[in-house]
Formats: C-alpha cells, structure tokens, sequence
C-alpha cells in the first residue's frame, strides 16, 4: 500500500465553499480539517472563479475567453480569463501566508475530459469533438497542472502536496452522452484507450499516493482511474449500490483509499451517527477486515459546498472530523 500523506481517521472536503472572500474560507478550513485541509474554491465570486474558468487560468498557451455560449478557445485570452487568472493568484497568495508550516495541502483542478466537454470552439462545437484541439487541449492542462504544483512546492517547502483531479463528466464522455450544441445529438463516446493516459498525465504532476479523482456520479469508472494512477477516488456514497461493490471492493484491495461522500452539499439537519451508519455499512458488505477501515475510507461532503450556508458549512466540518475519529474506534 502508497503510503497516505493524510492519517488515519482524517476528513477533507471537496472544494467549494460558500461566500467570497479567501482569507475568511482558507482559516476556517486549515481550523476545522487539520489533517487535510484544502485550498477552498470560492464560485459565488462569479466568473472565472468557477471550475472550469479557474482551471483555464492554468492551461498552457491555451488561451480563453467567455462567449454568450460559454468559455470558448481563442486566438488570446479574454478579459474575464485573465480575471480567472488573478482570482487563483490572489487564492495562491492568501494559501502562501496561511498555511506555511503545514505537512499537508489539497487543491482542485478540473480534469481533461470534463474540460474538453465544457470547452467550446468558436463554431460553438465541443473541443471533444476536434481530435486535435482536445489533444492539445488535455496536453496544455498536463503542462499546467505539473507547473501548478510546482508553484505550491515553492511557496510552501516542506508540505505535501496532493492534486484532486475533478472529473464529473468523466462517464458521460465515454458513454458518449455530452449533448451537441443543438441538444439533439450527442458527441461520440471517448474510447477509454485515449481518456486513460490523458488523466494519468494531469495525475503525474502529483507524486505517488498523492493523487485523488473526484467523480460524483453513478456509473464511476473506478478501473479506469484506478489504472491512471490515482491513489484515492471520490464518491457520491448515496449514488452508489450493489452493481458497484465488486469494483470498489477491487479498488480497495488494490491499495486505492475510497473518499465517501455522505453529506449533502446544501443545508440539511445531520447527525454524526447519519453520517458515519452508510460508511460502516458499506465497510461491513465489502467484508474488509474492521481494523482497515479508517485508513482506507475518508468521509467527505458529496460535492462541493458553494450552495450551502456558511454555518452549514463550518458543522458539517465539524460532524465529518467526529466520523473520522469515531471510526478510529
């Protein structure tokens, strides 16, 4: 088994945070999830501080602007992709001041696939759809995300560093189920010979065991992101049943940590034992020796937080770390 950058027991949450400013988000996140905080994301702050617009702010000579229709490749980046730009810089700058000293951080990107099915070209096409701009596209957020980390290496020396890779439309890419602009088609499903090596590359920028694939969705392809080199998957638990067993069984069992999600990302009144019964649950149906369990499963949010309340954010930190300890038994 790699070993884990996080302890036994620890939580973490997806991304996301309600609000706008990053100072207040990043100290309530290095207060209430010590053993892996996160570099929060903060969308309410409007374009460019979104998923796909935030991660086009480190894509490599793959510049972007926002079109009526949505982020679109261009000639030079736009006005809002260099406001993308400062908003993970001023982020970046706040993480630098804060969490100095930390053995530990997380970030988010978004992932090639889901990049590709957002992105548009200027004909208003999917990039998936062009072989070769999504080629360059997939090899442009691999530069980027290495470069990435890097930076992080260099502001905080001495932390680990791990990469979340969010990939959210990762099985409608290759079940071919993106719609085409009309909305009466869809694009052709990615074979899995070219989806797996392109989110292994985004993955290497991370080192070994530090290396985590966000999907919240049903149909997770855990083979596949197992085979990229991920070192954990993240999960929507309520999404998943008994088709699903076999392959996280295979998972765990290969050494890949489960992140559970088991917390709604919008309010809703919680109990410690709601939330930690479906972890132990699926725990006792994998038949895994009991004493692995805190070291192989993490709880987690479902997704991430932005639409929820400040104070439903901060309990339900609070909630997630008492799981974690409490499966410590």
């Amino acid at each position: 088994m790699t070993d884990r950058p996080w302890p036994p027991g620890a939580t973490t949450g997806i991304g996301s945070l309600p609000g706008t400013d990053p100072d207040e988000a990043l100290r309530l996140v290095l207060g209430e999830v010590p053993d892996l905080p996160y570099l929060p994301e903060l969308p309410n702050r409007g374009l460019g501080a979104e998923m796909v617009g935030r991660t086009g702010a480190l894509l490599v000579d793959f510049p972007l602007e926002y079109q009526p229709h949505g982020w679109t490749i261009t000639a030079r980046a736009g006005r809002d992709a260099r406001r993308a730009s400062d908003i993970l810089l001023r982020d970046l700058d706040t993480l630098t001041e804060q969490a100095g000293g930390r053995e530990v951080i997380k970030v988010q990107i978004c992932g090639p696939m889901t990049m590709g099915a957002m992105l548009e070209k200027p004909n208003l096409h999917k990039v998936l759809t062009d072989t070769g701009a999504f080629r360059d596209l997939a090899g442009s957020l691999a530069a980027g995300a290495a470069a990435h980390v890097e930076d992080l290496r260099r502001r905080l020396p001495g932390t680990r560093i791990v990469l979340q890779v969010d990939e959210p439309s990762l099985p409608v890419v290759l079940a071919g189920r993106v719609p085409t602009p009309s909305g009466y088609g869809t694009v052709r499903s990615l074979e899995r010979s070219v989806a797996e090596p392109m989110l292994a590359a985004v993955l290497d920028a991370a080192d070994e065991g530090h290396r985590i694939v966000h999907c919240c969705a049903a149909d997770v392809p855990f083979d596949l992101i197992r085979r990229a080199g991920a070192s954990a998957v993240s999960i929507d638990l309520s999404l998943m049943g008994k088709p699903q067993l076999d392959a996280i069984g295979e998972l765990i069992d290969a050494g890949v940590a489960l992140w559970v999600g088991v917390a709604p990302g919008t309010d809703t009144p919680l109990s410690v034992e709601q939330l930690r019964t479906p972890i132990t649950s699926l725990w006792q149906r994998l038949g895994f020796d009991p004493a692995l369990l805190p070291g192989s499963l993490i709880p987690t949010p479902n997704c991430g937080l932005a639409g929820a309340s400040w104070a439903y954010a901060r309990r339900l930190m609070l909630l997630l770390r008492e799981v974690g300890q409490s499966l410590l038994g």
